[in-house]
């Protein structure tokens, strides 16, 4: 992997009024977390961490992070990064600080090479369903992705994790041998088409449940058994001799 250098700045000011000011001036707040200690506020050229970001294919990097005033650079890796919801702007990222002797959890892209013949000869169609693979390596045998060969994929074929050439005496693959990367599905029919768009109108045109309607028939029909309730002890009662008339009976 090619080393990748980035400048920064240590950052005094906190919350998002001062956040809001870095930001107009072209830097964005960042931090920098290691293990046992706190984190490390800095903050990071605009154009210089997207200019960084471009060259790579993935987010996987290993960045020496020098900061003005530090000892040394810091060996870190990206843990998040936040952007703006309208504009799409790098507002916030977070580092984590990495050992070069220490295995790391990271999730690789899969890339799917080649067109299936499925799809080409066949009319089928290509599902990528696992998009990355999650991998356990050192820092220094990153990778920014896997090509998976698809060529081959008939209709009704698929690839698995099993199938993904990678590396096993540098990578542990954590995900599921079995679980499915890619497959190539029959094309559908007309008659499938019409039939999902007939239940989708179907649905829509069904519109929401009506929950007044079903409360007053609830209601209604607890009233019912409130008015059987209390015409069950009129009725026994009404069954029930006159007061009185037994002990008559007994003086006779």
């Amino acid at each position: 992997m090619k080393e990748t250098k980035l400048t920064a700045r240590p950052r005094a000011g906190k919350g998002s009024g001062a956040a809001g000011r870095l930001r107009r001036t072209g830097w964005f707040p960042a931090v920098v977390y290691g293990e046992g200690r706190p984190g490390v506020d800095i903050q990071l050229n605009e154009h210089d961490f997207v200019m960084m970001l471009r060259s790579h294919r993935s987010e996987n990097m290993i960045v020496d992070l020098a900061v003005e005033g530090a000892a040394k650079p810091f060996k870190v890796m990206l843990k998040a990064m936040q952007h703006h919801p309208l504009t799409g702007r790098v507002i916030h990222v977070d580092f984590y600080e990495i050992s070069m002797t220490r295995k790391i959890e990271i999730q690789v892209p899969i890339r799917l090479a080649g067109v299936p013949t499925g799809v080409a000869n066949e009319g089928g169609i290509l599902e990528h369903v696992l998009r990355a693979l999650t991998v356990q390596c050192l820092p220094g045998d990153l990778i920014e992705e896997v090509a998976l060969d698809v060529a081959s994929l008939q209709i009704g074929k698929t690839l698995r994790v099993r199938d993904v050439q990678i590396d096993a005496a540098k990578y542990k693959v954590l995900d599921a041998p079995d679980q499915v990367v890619a497959a190539v599905a029959a094309p559908r029919t007309e008659e499938e088409e019409k039939a999902e768009a007939e239940a989708a109108a179907a649905t829509a045109a069904a519109g929401p449940e009506v929950l007044t309607e079903k409360k007053e028939e609830e209601e209604g029909a607890e009233g019912a058994d409130k008015g059987k309730e209390a015409k069950a002890p009129a009725k026994e009662a009404a069954k029930a001799p006159p007061a009185g008339k037994e002990d008559k009976k007994e003086k006779k």
